[in-house]
């Protein structure tokens, strides 16, 4: 069924909308991870509704999954070429954020700083 969009903020939305799917592709920016290092850096998601969410992801062609033939099995989750035409929309998404953090009092923001 094809649905109707009236402006191209509803697409982008629909596919990248939500509370988690920014958050994931946030995280996969730079790096290639595997299920459990997302849900380490996404404390707050279920496993249940991670699944679900880089599905979704991956059926829009935003992510692709790679799975290595191996025991036990290795699932790891990067950007796709595709989804990496998001990166200046993420970029954004997270300067913005970073800055309105830092300007309203009841929003604490801690950036981890990886060695």
């Amino acid at each position: 069924m094809k649905k109707n969009y009236h402006i191209g903020v509803e697409v982008t939305m629909d596919i990248i909308g939500g509370k988690w799917k920014p958050i994931i592709l946030c995280n996969l920016r730079d790096q290639t991870l595997r299920t459990g290092e997302l849900q380490r850096k996404i404390p707050a998601i279920s496993r249940k509704m991670l699944t679900q969410q880089l599905r979704e992801l991956e059926e829009a062609n935003i992510i692709i999954r790679k799975v290595y033939n191996q025991v036990p099995p290795k699932v790891e989750y990067s950007l796709s070429e595709y989804g990496k035409t998001l990166n200046t929309i993420l970029d954004h998404l997270c300067t913005w954020g970073e800055a309105h953090a830092q300007t309203v009092d009841n929003i604490e923001f801690y950036e981890k700083i990886e060695a």
